[in-house]
């Protein structure tokens, strides 16, 4: 049985959670705690030793961020769902790194289905890390200097998003070609650096292919075409994309 504490500053969403893990997920968790604040999470944390917390992303003036940087995870590790009413690009960012999250208002199937991948993860290596990037990220994409946090075999790699020229799929892992020539691959699909990377001038010509639109040298004329990068690669245009792509390449 999966001990768990609710952490929300708002004591109608932790009643409707703590309501949906008593009708959905009695059989895997029981709440043994809540806390409408940091200092409580924290105290509770302290007296529970929970083995998962679901953390809301936003705690009045703080953040649940800045309640785990004040806990020892090391010596007390426990599993993190974030509860969250982000906007669409920062749940992309909670997808980038990995991380566990329930949108408001929560839907019972998605709670069951982060509860379950709690309890049947065999590990929680890599979590610490997974956890970096996404605090960097959530950052990092609402300024103007972004530099993303990509996870890698080794540990994490920050890249500038204006460094990167080109991402290739290799099925479930992604080619990431830099401007320096670099070339990092990554353990993620090319769908997810394209939920990422989109909202900053970055185009999906081809199945395979996410370019920087701003690294285009020159497009060529055909069925659907193909473009020439600023490293003189040449890239076919997907025909059914080529007009939406010639209008977001003229826009800039």
């Amino acid at each position: 049985m999966i001990n768990a504490l609710v952490i929300d500053d708002e004591r109608h969403a932790i009643d409707r959670l703590c309501g949906l893990i008593q009708q959905r997920c009695a059989h895997l968790v029981q709440v043994a705690g809540t806390a409408l604040n940091v200092q409580e999470g924290i105290a509770a944390i302290d007296r529970l030793l929970p083995d998962l917390v679901f953390l809301d992303v936003h705690l009045h003036h703080v953040t649940g961020f800045d309640l785990l940087n004040r806990v020892d995870r090391q010596n007390k590790p426990f599993d993190v769902i974030f509860t969250t009413a982000y906007s669409e690009y920062a749940v992309q960012a909670f997808k980038f790194s990995a991380i566990d999250y329930l949108l408001k208002p929560i839907d019972a199937d998605d709670l069951e289905q982060a509860v379950n991948k709690v309890a049947h993860k065999n590990e929680k290596a890599g979590a610490d890390l997974q956890l970096a990037a996404l605090m960097h990220n959530l950052q990092a994409l609402q300024s103007a200097n972004r530099r993303l946090c990509i996870p890698v075999a080794n540990g994490l790699e920050f890249v500038h998003i204006s460094d990167i020229v080109r991402c290739e799929s290799e099925i479930n892992y992604t080619h990431i070609f830099m401007t320096d020539r670099r070339k990092l691959l990554i353990p993620k699909t090319l769908k997810e650096f394209e939920d990422m990377l989109s909202p900053y001038d970055f185009y999906r010509v081809h199945n395979s292919h996410l370019v920087n639109l701003r690294y285009v040298k020159s497009y060529t004329r055909g069925k659907g075409g193909y473009i020439t990068m600023h490293d003189n690669t040449t890239i076919g245009v997907s025909t059914r994309r080529k007009d939406d792509f010639l209008k977001r390449l003229a826009s800039l």
